[in-house]
């Protein structure tokens, strides 16, 4: 595991949570959410997951905060949506000096499962934050409330059609998603943004900017994401050497896709896969 990272839930007297798991509604866990709810946080706030066992959700409804994704930290400004794939390190902390209020979902995704956050998801959203903290809202209320049934299938229903939407980019240029399917058939190849850009014949700067805006990443960015999500799934499906993983998803040697490995996913190869024999 990365050193400067441990396990850690820190509240603080000012933290105000709601949630809801599937313990107490069953009907979350038809959709393999094992948790959700509504926080408004204030220093000295923070939440270090080092391999969540699914993907997570967050959405800022009002405030500012820091998650930590991908290696680095990712603002968290009111009306955004962040996703994070499992079993790879997230951290979230409150900002001295401001409150944040999100509503958030995390799912259940043993390895073996599809998870909802895979290789093609974005990392950020600009939009959809106030309709999921709106939907968790109605679902809250009906649970304190009525607590009827049929009520509260249709409201985790909606949860979950949104978090549906959320993680499926590309809905506009066709040329952008057929760039990406190309990709993802060949993560071996020297990728760079100039040919990414003649691929899907687009300006290199024109193709940055939409891959921005859809995804919350630079087209090498995603790349790079796109690569670690084929690495999770053959470190979970086989125990091939690294020597033998690192070509196939694109880097020239064990040692390089190891450092890649360790910042974006937040571990090492080998110690990921000792998680999937403890699973």
């Amino acid at each position: 595991m990365h050193p400067a990272w441990k396990e850690t839930t820190i509240d603080g007297a000012r933290t105000r949570r709601w949630s809801l798991d599937a313990k107490q509604c069953p009907e979350l866990a038809v959709h393999r959410v094992a948790w959700l709810g509504i926080d408004t946080v204030a220093t000295p706030y923070r939440r270090v997951r080092l391999a969540p066992s699914g993907s997570f959700v967050l959405a800022t409804l009002e405030g500012e905060g820091r998650m930590w994704l991908e290696g680095r930290w990712q603002r968290m400004g009111a009306g955004s949506v962040c996703l994070a794939p499992p079993r790879v390190l997230n951290a979230f902390h409150a900002v001295p000096g401001r409150r944040w209020t999100f509503a958030w979902v995390r799912y259940e995704e043993p390895m073996g499962i599809r998870p909802l956050a895979g290789a093609n998801s974005p990392l950020r959203l600009a939009q959809g934050a106030e309709d999921l903290g709106r939907v968790l809202a109605g679902l809250r209320a009906e649970w304190e409330g009525g607590r009827d049934v049929a009520l509260g299938h249709h409201w985790v229903s909606l949860v979950q059609g949104l978090v549906g939407r959320f993680v499926r980019p590309w809905r506009g240029d066709s040329r952008i998603s057929k760039l990406w399917a190309e990709v993802s058939g060949d993560l071996a190849a020297d990728w760079k943004l100039s040919t990414l850009a003649l691929q899907c014949r687009l300006s290199p700067e024109h193709l940055r900017r939409v891959c921005r805006s859809e995804l919350g990443r630079t087209p090498m960015e995603h790349v790079t994401y796109m690569r670690m999500q084929h690495a999770q799934e053959l470190l979970e499906a086989s125990d091939d050497k690294l020597e033998v993983i690192a070509p196939r998803v694109g880097y020239r040697s064990a040692v390089v896709f190891s450092r890649a490995f360790i910042r974006c996913v937040g571990m090492t190869p080998s110690h990921y896969r000792e998680g999937r024999a403890r699973a």
